[in-house]
């Protein structure tokens, strides 16, 4: 039986009716022959089958020391969207959420700040997903949150016509928000193309930037190579994953047609501070997946330039 796998966006479109880093030494060899600022990350949504806690311990045997933060591993699990729930469970669900957030401290996000500090992993940034029906109460708290962890940097899977409300958050808690793109062309308030990104951040600050997902990229048919070289000073972190066209599929790191290599090696290369988070998507046991996911990638960073 096909079973609907649910990627982050959806996941987080039914809650809200919400890097692992391998930082490279800087003298692996006498020569400089490796970026020594390269950070490869990873988006803890691979690990959405983990609790925090579980997924802080798999980063830590993983060799990871940096990560972008998915809500879902902020927010209490007993109230999150489960695949087979009811409408009734997901209805109570969402109550239980509404009401946490209008009563969550914030001292509890700097407990799991030190939860991660503890395990040697940065949090590089915060996603938390928002759109038009997101109230300011829940909009302001992501930015709250990300102080809280730390991070001056959100991203977020929003909607264009969000996203003046949002910079105006991202002014007044001076966070740079990321906007993250998915494949879906046909929905003109969503982020897919390079016009979508242009028309979110005409009228706002310098905190609106984008958080480009190069295999949702790949899979609208087009170059995340190129849009990167004219807009690197815009992006704030970079989703790694292998999709392939035309809205294939995502799978294992090299079998689609996501130039992973081009773009690892275009960051490196050029030295730009853009984290490059890996989001783990396909099936698969996740720890052996997420392991050969690091590798492909550290095998691209860490060769000869």
């Amino acid at each position: 039986m096909n079973k609907k796998k649910f990627n982050r966006r959806e996941w987080s479109q039914l809650m809200l009716a919400g890097a692992a880093g391998i930082l490279l030494p800087p003298s692996l060899s006498a020569n400089n022959i490796y970026s020594p600022s390269f950070v490869l990350g990873v988006q803890s949504y691979s690990l959405r089958d983990r609790s925090r806690e579980e997924a802080i311990q798999m980063l830590k045997e993983l060799g990871i020391t940096s990560v972008e933060l998915w809500q879902g591993h902020i927010e209490p699990r007993e109230h999150q969207w489960t695949r087979f729930s009811t409408p009734e469970e997901v209805k109570a669900k969402q109550e239980a959420l509404v009401k946490w957030r209008q009563q969550v401290d914030l001292k509890e996000f700097d407990k799991i700040s030190k939860q991660f500090k503890k395990a040697g992993i940065k949090v590089q940034a915060y996603a938390a997903n928002m759109n038009d029906a997101t109230s300011d109460h829940d909009m302001e708290l992501s930015f709250k949150i990300a102080k809280a962890l730390g991070t001056d940097t959100l991203t977020t899977s929003a909607t264009i016509t969000s996203m003046k409300r949002i910079d105006g958050f991202a002014q007044k808690y001076k966070t740079k928000v990321g906007m993250h793109n998915h494949s879906n062309v046909h929905r003109p308030n969503d982020f897919s193309t390079p016009e979508s990104f242009s028309r979110a951040m005409e009228g706002c600050s310098s905190y609106t930037r984008i958080n480009l997902d190069i295999g949702h990229f790949v899979a609208a048919n087009l170059d995340p190579v190129e849009f990167i070289r004219n807009n690197h000073e815009k992006i704030v972190c970079l989703h790694i994953k292998d999709r392939k066209k035309d809205q294939g599929d995502n799978v294992p790191f090299g079998e689609g047609d996501t130039p992973i290599r081009e773009v690892l090696e275009l960051v490196r290369d050029n030295k730009w501070p853009i984290p490059a988070n890996i989001e783990y998507e396909y099936g698969g046991d996740t720890k052996t997946e997420l392991r050969k996911c690091i590798q492909y990638c550290r095998n691209i960073v860490q060769a000869k330039i």
